[in-house]
């Protein structure tokens, strides 16, 4: 029984290393082809604020929610 559970595993593992060997990566990088300035920085925070904003809010107020009677 435990060897027929593992034949698939054995295969699905030589397939896999198979895969990796002749896989090659193909990510490049260069630089920005402009400058970030102030406007995406403001942007980038705005952004940043107005996801972890409601975060925190809720995370700083768990202990009153937790003294709170369940309705």
């Amino acid at each position: 029984m435990f060897s027929v559970l593992r034949g698939p595993t054995l295969i699905r593992s030589s397939l896999m290393k198979a895969i990796q060997q002749n896989h090659k990566s193909s990510i490049y990088s260069k630089p920005p082809k402009e400058r970030i300035g102030p406007p995406s920085v403001i942007a980038m925070s705005v952004f940043a604020v107005t996801l972890l904003g409601p975060a925190g809010w809720i995370m700083h107020h768990i202990p009153e929610y937790q003294r709170r009677p369940p309705p």
